[in-house]
């Protein structure tokens, strides 16, 4: 049995700073990261700043807090009623991904011009029953279902000054490219490697935007991801494992997600808070619903060293929270590595690195 080991994933944002935060910033993130949080902070920029360049931002994490793999491994040594009664409802997830950005921050119409890639990937146990303990394990199988979206757009943002209040709002137009993946194999045989089987793919327009109201350090703000819903489809099939026919074939949702942020963002301490309105349905054939409560702080040391960390839990499951920390630094301000690693327990973990430079 292979475990997931693979190069994030994410929260999809795909970026160390808002990732050591919790997974917050629809009012903490930089012009930079803006298009991935809210890209009304696209115009959100110090006065020096003439553009600036995320290259790249990486990220992995693992959810195998079921210990789906583990079960698997005693389910096929020592096949019996309790070890495959233990599988049922199970599931392991990973993701990952990268991005890249850069940004062209301006006083008439700041843009950001970025790419994204991220793939999320689920896996569940199908379990025979009717016959005995080892018929039964041969003829259960394990179900994987992918979807890996790439994504390049422009975020515009533009600040106003509105009845004496100052806010800055913005818009993201996006092309998506979206591939699906399916596989079934009996327990023994499955791994990793054949996750990518029987691929789909299709290219969707999108579109994102935000709204960010300020005073002074105080900030409020809102944001509208994947405003263009889309119902994707899988391949679908038969295969047959240990002689029992498993049916294969899901459908992904990709939603509007709506978030709401509220902070205290000075130069050295911030602290914010995001709050997803409702929830991501993703799979419809798997208990993968996500809606996130996040929560970060960061300190920064001299403009040199940025120490930051979170909270975040998943509101659409009774599942545990997850800390977040990670560090900045930003020697002579000349370019910034950011570093964030996420705990839930020992089955589920993350971590992403980036590099970005500004001039």
């Amino acid at each position: 049995m292979l475990p997931f080991a693979m190069s994030h994933a994410s929260t999809l944002a795909i970026d160390a700073r808002g990732d050591a935060m919790g997974g917050v910033g629809v009012v903490s993130a930089s012009y930079l990261t803006a298009p991935f949080y809210n890209p009304a902070l696209v115009a959100i920029y110090r006065r020096n700043d003439d553009a600036g360049m995320l290259v790249p931002s990486l990220g992995v994490s693992y959810n195998d807090e079921d210990q789906m793999l583990d079960k698997i491994d005693t389910a096929i040594n020592s096949p019996s009623g309790a070890t495959l009664n233990a599988l049922h409802g199970t599931q392991a997830k990973v993701d990952f991904g990268g991005a890249i950005a850069f940004g062209i921050p301006n006083r008439y119409l700041a843009a950001n011009i970025f790419g994204k890639a991220y793939a999320e990937n689920v896996a569940t146990p199908d379990i025979a029953t009717g016959g005995t303990d080892i018929e039964n394990a041969n003829q259960s199988a394990v179900k994987t279902a992918s979807v890996a979206v790439t994504e390049v757009g422009i975020s515009l943002a533009r600040y106003q000054t509105l009845f004496g209040q100052h806010f800055s709002f913005g818009v993201t137009p996006k092309l998506q490219r979206i591939y699906t993946y399916t596989s079934v194999s009996s327990l023994k045989d499955f791994n990793l490697n054949n996750i990518r089987e029987n691929s789909q793919g299709e290219t969707a327009l999108n579109l994102d935007a935000g709204a960010l109201w300020f005073n002074g350090p105080f900030r409020a703000g809102f944001s509208a991801k994947n405003m263009l819903s889309r119902n994707i489809k899988t391949a679908t099939g038969v295969v047959d494992i240990g002689g029992r026919n498993i049916n294969y074939g899901y459908e992904y949702q990709l939603t509007p997600l709506y978030t709401v942020g509220a902070g205290f963002i000075a130069d050295y301490f911030q602290f914010s808070v995001d709050y997803d309105l409702n929830e991501e349905k993703k799979f419809t054939q798997f208990d993968d619903n996500v809606q996130m409560l996040r929560a970060g702080i960061e300190v920064d040391l001299v403009r040199q060293i940025q120490l930051r960390g979170g909270y975040m839990k998943n509101m659409a499951r009774d599942s545990e929270g997850t800390i977040t920390a990670g560090i900045g630094l930003s020697p002579l301000n000349i370019f910034e590595i950011d570093i964030a690693a996420s705990y839930t327990s020992p089955q589920a973990m993350g971590a992403t690195i980036n590099f970005m430079t500004t001039y």
